[in-house]
């Protein structure tokens, strides 16, 4: 008996986490499934150890690694053959994690269970994939439309890093000119200013004011960026901290329609693999509900397979789901009419993939000139203020 941490989903749709022995990953899982839970991961707690020493940062080369899948499995080369092939496109690192999945699937265990034990490399979606292609008996196809998948999304980073870059050099150049106004420039004119006796525009008087502040207690402005990692930290690895930050981009105009686009296009995804491979729908929403990332999706999509088991058609279900476009639904209802669900699935995946696409590469082109705009009203009211009161002080020498 080995033992094993687990992550799971109850019927109420909460998140649980725990531990437990099982002869193999598999067994737990089939354990936890027969108590009405949705099994998330399932990792060796012995692993646990070695997934940290990962950095992450590795997806061209998993990328590689599943386009050498990709291409050796259509040819009729059995998974371990092919885990073993496919270390000769793997760096150092990931040709130790391959060996281990390798061995592991000769162990008995299914892929994608070997696979979910380094999370930062294989994400939930990647390991969500290979779970229905294994179920859908059609793991030479999941690997290729993973392939296809990586790929894009390795064109979007590219296009996004190249959009962003102005925009963050811009933000970090225009950082720096403010806080050169406010330590060094506005306290020679404020001790000018202020020993002229004249009386100073208001506007004038907050900006020497916050200026001379800033001054004062410059050491709590490097507790700015510290505080902004550590909140990052804190969205990213806790439970609390993801559910706010999952909340937090809902509400935000532009944010919001690019996490309902990918969280349509996930589990249109999945749901779509798993139902060309014959597997029953409420089986393709365990797999939907284990694939998405976002926890207040995940817990929606688990309302909605619990809809479907009671008798309500995936349409309406999916109708009433807040983090999923309205577009979805009525897909699928058309789908569920023509008696064609998985192939309208199929097709919204590949809308809201590419909609995903657009949406961020528009966002990053509206941060440009954002950054021009908040950056030159600051340096404006600054230049403004200031040639208010030099404009006082010599009205009022002429009286």
């Amino acid at each position: 008996m080995s033992a094993f941490t687990y992550e799971v989903v109850d019927s109420n749709g909460k998140r649980q986490r725990g531990h437990a022995e099982a002869a193999t990953p598999a067994a737990l899982a089939r354990t936890l499934e027969s108590r009405g839970l949705v099994v998330v991961t399932v990792e060796s707690r012995n692993d646990e150890t070695g997934t940290r020493l990962f950095r992450p940062g590795r997806k061209r080369e998993v990328l590689e690694v599943t386009r050498a899948m990709a291409a050796l499995l259509p040819a009729g080369m059995p998974l371990v053959q092919a885990l073993n092939a496919a270390c000769n496109v793997a760096g150092a690192e990931l040709t130790d994690v391959l060996h281990a999945v390798r061995a592991r699937v000769e162990r008995g265990e299914s892929l994608a269970v070997a696979l979910s034990a380094y999370p930062t490399l294989f994400s939930s979606l990647y390991v969500g994939l290979v779970r229905a292609g294994e179920r859908s008996g059609r793991l030479d196809e999941t690997f290729q439309r993973l392939a296809t998948q990586l790929e894009r999304d390795d064109t979007l980073r590219s296009k996004l890093l190249s959009a962003m870059i102005y925009p963050l050099l811009l933000a970090g150049v225009g950082s720096v000119a403010v806080t050169v106004l406010l330590l060094f420039v506005l306290p020679r004119f404020a001790d000018l200013l202020q020993g002229s006796g004249a009386t100073l525009p208001r506007s004038t008087a907050m900006l020497l004011a916050a200026a001379g502040a800033a001054r004062h207690y410059w050491f709590v402005l490097l507790l700015v960026p510290l505080g902004i990692a550590a909140l990052v930290y804190w969205m990213r690895t806790s439970e609390d901290g993801q559910r706010t930050a999952a909340r937090l981009w809902l509400v935000i105009p532009g944010i919001r329609t690019l996490r309902q686009y990918s969280i349509a296009a996930r589990f249109a995804r999945v749901v779509s693999v798993l139902l060309a491979g014959g597997a029953p729908l409420l089986t393709a929403l365990d797999e939907a509900a284990a694939s998405i990332t976002d926890p207040l999706a995940k817990e929606d999509t688990v309302r909605i397979r619990h809809r479907v088991r009671e008798g309500t058609s995936l349409r309406h279900a999916v109708a009433d789901s807040p983090y999923l476009p309205t577009l979805l639904a009525q897909l699928v209802g058309v789908g569920e009419e023509a008696g064609r669900l998985q192939e309208f699935l199929s097709k919204a995946a590949d809308l809201f993939e590419e909609r995903t696409e657009r949406a961020a590469q528009r966002l990053a082109t509206l941060a440009e000139p954002a950054m021009i705009v908040v950056f030159g009203v600051i340096v404006a009211f600054v230049a403004l203020s200031l040639l208010q009161a030099i404009y006082g002080i010599n009205v009022s020498s002429f009286k």
